[in-house]
């Protein structure tokens, strides 16, 4: 593990080059805790959870709000055809016609289950983040990764969430030697710029770049 002044550098380095949530990416303000962007971001969890360049999953989660894709109603009344016409000129060539087929059907099942509405899931969960991620994994495509997807950029709507990290960004943190678990990740930030340092730590994993962030961090004054 890492000295405490060395994991302030590191987790400075990861911050200011990385620490971009998937959310802020996607002009998602999931603080807000509204249907939409709640709906929004479980789009982008399953779109995410493919084994897809990251690059092309941003493209594709965009492109289905450039279409006006928004609410579960709206995908809803979309068709199969529409959807996989938009997710391939985005680049899911590779999984378009099944993510298509997996994106109507959760949708409906939000319409049907939950009148469209994630924050009616919640509360069917009694706000319990153990029940909330097994309701979350009942719509097809969203397994146990894009349930950690969901919950960790969620955390700031759903504070019973708090604190999330899952274990890629915990793999990511064990690689740099600056963390465990979630509870020791939090306490070296504060708690709204915890989703950052796990993004951070996701895109550092998936550029395979820690040995650039330890150099960087290495580099920063006061460091011998």
């Amino acid at each position: 593990m890492a000295g405490q002044f060395q994991r302030e550098t590191i987790i400075a380095v990861l911050l200011e080059r990385y620490g971009r949530t998937f959310c802020s990416e996607l002009g998602i303000d999931i603080a807000r805790n509204t249907p939409s962007v709640l709906f929004r971001l479980l789009c982008a969890s399953l779109l995410y959870s493919a084994r897809i360049r990251t690059s092309t999953a941003t493209s594709a989660a965009r492109a289905l709000t450039e279409n006006g894709w928004t609410t579960a109603k709206k995908l809803a009344a979309s068709t199969w055809e529409d959807r996989v016409g938009v997710l391939n000129a985005a680049g899911y060539a590779r999984y378009d016609e099944s993510t298509s087929r997996r994106l109507g059907q959760m949708a409906e099942l939000l319409q049907t289950e939950y009148g469209g509405d994630l924050r009616r899931l919640r509360a069917a969960a009694a706000e319990q983040p153990a029940a909330e991620r097994t309701l979350l994994m009942q719509f097809k495509g969203i397994g146990a990764v894009g349930a950690d997807i969901f919950c960790r950029e969620a955390q700031l709507a759903w504070p019973e969430l708090y604190p999330f990290a899952g274990q890629t960004a915990l793999a990511s943190a064990q690689q740099l030697g600056i963390a465990n678990d979630a509870q020791v990740l939090a306490g070296l930030v504060k708690r709204e710029t915890l989703p950052r340092l796990i993004a951070a730590l996701i895109r550092v994993k998936l550029a395979r770049a820690q040995d650039d962030v330890i150099r960087l961090a290495g580099n920063q004054p006061g460091n011998i």
